[in-house]
């Protein structure tokens, strides 16, 4: 499982910072930060789940509002949102 955070689309509600410790809040920018993750094009993030952490990835993607977290399994079919 992996996540793709577009942080360009991230608004700073930070609801997301609330459901999974691997979403911190960068103040400054106005915007989550995904810690630990690869910047695939500019803006665009993608970061492997760990075993245990699924639900909380997927938690993370459901509670943004503006669907700025996708979760894809293994094969990479979209799960969130």
């Amino acid at each position: 499982m992996y996540v793709e955070f577009d942080r360009d689309t991230c608004t700073g509600i930070f609801n997301c910072v609330h459901e999974w410790e691997k979403f911190i809040e960068d103040r400054d920018a106005g915007k989550a930060t995904l810690v630990g993750s690869d910047e695939r094009e500019p803006g665009l993030y993608i970061r492997d789940v760990p075993d245990g952490a699924e639900f909380d990835a997927e938690m993370a993607g459901r509670v943004c509002p503006v669907d700025a977290i996708t979760v894809y399994d293994e094969e990479g079919n979209q799960l969130v949102p």
